[in-house]
């Protein structure tokens, strides 16, 4: 018989082209490679074993990048405030990392990208990474692995990460587990959408903005916001001093420097036990969120008739739904 190896057995000790060079991959990214950055933000975006590997290799890089997350209603001028922000923090000769959760295509379930095209202007600048991540239909305006890519970008050697949300609404106080500063940007004219900021984020904000200053009605609205912080009950004001309300022309640059100055002086302020509780909190969150999914999942592989009759018991209160969902996850 022919000594001839079979050519379509796979070959225990080559390395699976499929797979990434993790260790390759952290060390090109330490060096600021673009691409390198780009490939793991993938991997972290993707989550799983690779992902999980790339953040054990990444993490005696952990560095405290400040991270300064950006909300508001859609029509605030979020984008481009961002712009603006990063064009004013160039200035002062900083690298600067801009990630952007964009509302997913229902076609692709990728990011539709509409707020890197409104940040254009800094892309052939060697010293700006902007990337366009995809919600993927998850609530709290940011995707779920947006910690992983944060850890990412921090190991890359920017010296400010800006997080910019999907909108506003009462999910968005997820901001605010991931950036050590949130800043909420309303903008005159919003009528109905500025009133909802105090029902769902007011209490989250370090900063309120009023963007598109150069509009009438702008100064109603910065006296709407610190009206309405009046109401708050609760929130990091109270360690941090008083909420500044600030008013921008993201357009022409008028108030971007203060804002960008506000920002600093108060991620500044963070302390290390502060970072730890966030981090404490986004655990269990994240935590949370994965049993929802698993046990959704559960529920989809069942017969269709096993599933309904166990719908039905949970809500006639026949079945005890934490048991429920212990026999879901146990298989």
């Amino acid at each position: 018989m022919s000594g001839n190896s079979d050519p379509h057995r796979a070959d225990p000790h080559r390395a699976d082209p499929r797979r990434t060079d993790i260790a390759g991959l952290a060390g090109r990214l330490r060096e600021g490679e673009t691409r390198a950055l780009a490939k793991a933000l993938t991997v972290a975006d993707i989550g799983g074993e690779e992902a999980r590997a790339l953040l054990q290799a990444l993490d005696e890089d952990r560095r405290e990048t400040p991270v300064v997350g950006l909300t508001g209603p859609p029509g605030s001028g979020k984008s481009t405030l961002i712009s603006a922000m990063i064009r004013t923090l160039r200035e002062r000769d900083m690298r600067v990392a801009a990630l952007a959760v964009d509302p997913s295509s229902p076609k692709s379930g990728g990011a539709i990208l509409g707020d890197r095209a409104r940040m254009g202007e800094h892309g052939s600048d060697p010293h700006v990474f902007i990337r366009s991540i995809a919600a993927r239909g998850h609530l709290g305006g940011l995707a779920l692995n947006i910690q992983a890519s944060i850890d990412v970008v921090n190991a890359a050697g920017f010296d400010i990460v800006l997080l910019e949300t999907v909108g506003a609404g009462q999910s968005e106080i997820e901001v605010a587990q991931v950036a050590d500063v949130t800043v909420v940007v309303g903008a005159p004219g919003l009528g109905d959408d500025l009133q909802a900021i105090k029902a769902g984020i007011l209490e989250v904000a370090d900063i309120l903005a009023v963007n598109k200053a150069d509009l009438p009605g702008a100064d109603d609205a910065a006296r709407q916001l610190e009206a309405m912080l009046g109401l708050r009950t609760v929130g990091r004001s109270a360690i941090r001093g008083e909420t500044p309300v600030l008013t921008t022309v993201a357009t022409t640059g008028e108030g971007v420097a203060e804002l960008v100055d506000a920002a600093a002086r108060l991620s500044a302020a963070v302390t290390p036990e502060e970072r730890n509780a966030r981090a404490e909190r986004q655990a269990v969150d994240r935590l949370a969120t994965i049993a929802g999914a698993l046990v959704r999942d559960a529920l989809k592989v069942l017969p269709a008739g096993d599933r309904r009759a166990l719908v039905e018991q949970v809500r006639a209160g026949a079945a005890d739904p934490a048991e429920a969902v212990r026999r879901l996850l146990n298989g």
